[in-house]
Parts: structure tokens; C-alpha cells; sequence
């Protein structure tokens, strides 16, 4: 099977089944296997064939990153269904009263040397963020929550870790050592106001 097909097709993509079942690995902070090793690396190839990895100086919080939309608008689109149909049941055990209302924004951030090396402590603006590491061949710039005591250095490639957004949840990325670090985020979006 090849790249192309991998991608525009999410196939090879989900690991644990069509099932998943969450653990707390800090408090209020919950993982799960999610993709393969294998999809996690076609993720890294096609974001770095796509190109646009931009620095916006606009960004309150800029990371080197590109949008899965930009990648393909069908592989974005698969992501958003995925997690509605297999991260959602399984965080809902944690936190019964989130609706999906589908993606805000998901993107593969990348930290490289001379490049972005770390990322400032900050919140989300999303109901719901996640991250999913997607490799492991690099030192440094562990995904850290201070407040939970907990940072993402030994959680495995293609496993996903949740977390609610906004207030009690401030993280951000330790300084790079060595190597390049690829992860991807994704936002889910806030409930829709009701007047």
C-alpha cells in the first residue's frame, strides 16, 4: 500500500480497534491508543512533502506547524470522524457531559534545531485538546502540564493523550535536544451557543 493511498484513504491509520478504551495517566489527563507507528510516520512524510510548515507571528503562541486540512482536506475530514466515532465514547467515561461538535483545528506541529526548540506554557482555546506523538527518535521537548505533574516523554508513538482546554490545563513543550520532533494537535470545538 502507498503513501497516497495511506493518506487519502486513512487506511492503516487506527490502532486499538474500533473500540478504545481511555486511562488517567495524570488527573484529568487520559490516554489511548490511537494510530500505528506506521500511519504516524506517513503523517510525517506527507506533511513534510506538502511543505508550508509556516511560523505565524500572529499566532499568540506561533509553533512551526502545518494544517492537516492543507495536507488533505480528506484526511482532515477522516480525523474528524475518527474521533468523533472512537476518542469520544472513550473520554465521555471521564467527562460525561462533552458533545462533539467536530475539530476547531488539527495540525502536525514540528521542533527542530535553529528552528522552534520549545513552547511556551499556555491554554487552548477548544473544549477538548489532544496530541499524538508521532515519533520518538529525538531528546527533549516532552509535552508538559505542571499542574498534573506530567509530560508525554514516555507515552508511545501513535498513542493519544486528552485533556479539557481553557483553564486547567496550562502546558507547554520543554527545549529540544536533539533530533527533530514531530506531534500532532488537534482542537476540538467549543459547544455551540444556545440562545
Amino acid at each position: 500500500m502507498g503513501n497516497l493511498e495511506s493518506i487519502l484513504g486513512y487506511q492503516g491509520a487506527r490502532a486499538g480497534g474500533d473500540i478504545l478504551s481511555a486511562q488517567e495517566v495524570a488527573p484529568e489527563i487520559v490516554s489511548m491508543p490511537f494510530w500505528t507507528p506506521e500511519f504516524c510516520a506517513t503523517i510525517i512524510q506527507a506533511a513534510e512533502a506538502a511543505g508550508g510548515f509556516a511560523h505565524n507571528d500572529d499566532d499568540p503562541v506561533p509553533a512551526y506547524e502545518i494544517s492537516l486540512a492543507a495536507i488533505s482536506p480528506r484526511l482532515y475530514e477522516a480525523v474528524e470522524n475518527d474521533i468523533g466515532m472512537r476518542m469520544w465514547p472513550a473520554i465521555r467515561q471521564w467527562w460525561p457531559y462533552v458533545d462533539y461538535h467536530g475539530l476547531r483545528d488539527a495540525f502536525v506541529i514540528r521542533y527542530a534545531m535553529g528552528e522552534q526548540e520549545e513552547l511556551r506554557m499556555h491554554h487552548d482555546v477548544a473544549q477538548v485538546s489532544a496530541s499524538i506523538k508521532l515519533n520518538s527518535d529525538y531528546e527533549g521537548a516532552e509535552l508538559e502540564f505542571p499542574r498534573q505533574k506530567f509530560d508525554n516523554g514516555a507515552v508511545a508513538v501513535g498513542d493519544l493523550i486528552a485533556w479539557p482546554s481553557l483553564v486547567t490545563h496550562p502546558h507547554g513543550s520543554r527545549p529540544l535536544r536533539n533530533g527533530v520532533k514531530y506531534s500532532l494537535t488537534f482542537w476540538c470545538e467549543l459547544p455551540l451557543a444556545i440562545d
